[in-house]
């Protein structure tokens, strides 16, 4: 059972009263993955927003790692946002648990309570800006200096 405070810790629910995570919780579903099994396949459909419950996960692009995820951490938003294929493949790491929200869910918590609906998708907007930001001073790191 998915318990309200356990999601209060994740970002895409900042904010959030209690009663209005709950309102949201017959939307989510919970999903387990063994050790080195590929949740998403890079340029394959993904229509899930994964929340890491348990366990870690490797985000790699064309076989490159670029980085990993673990408990209280969530991946798989670009694309329900933009309902393209996976920009990258997220393998388990160790065995993984995680609570999702699919692209149909968003749509029905959208006509359930919209206040609810521009709170995630406000929520989901930042995380996603917080990650461009910290790739962007990555690269920024590791450029050459042009002047």
């Amino acid at each position: 059972m998915i318990m309200p405070q356990l999601l209060q810790k994740y970002s895409l629910f900042g904010g959030m009263m209690e009663e209005q995570v709950e309102t949201i919780l017959p939307f989510m579903h919970e999903e387990h993955f063994t050790s080195g099994e590929v949740i998403i396949n890079e340029e394959k459909a993904n229509d899930k927003i994964y929340f890491i419950i348990e366990g870690q996960v490797t985000v790699s692009k064309r076989g490159v790692l670029l980085t990993s995820f673990c408990e209280g951490e969530e991946f798989g938003e670009v694309e329900v946002l933009d309902v393209m294929p996976a920009v990258a493949t997220i393998k388990a790491l160790s065995d993984v648990t995680v609570i999702t929200i699919s692209n149909k869910a968003l749509r029905e918590i959208y006509k359930t309570d919209v206040k609810i609906f521009s709170l995630m998708i406000m929520n989901l907007a930042r995380d996603l800006s917080r990650r461009l930001r910290k790739t962007d001073e990555k690269l920024a790191l590791s450029a050459p200096i042009f002047l």
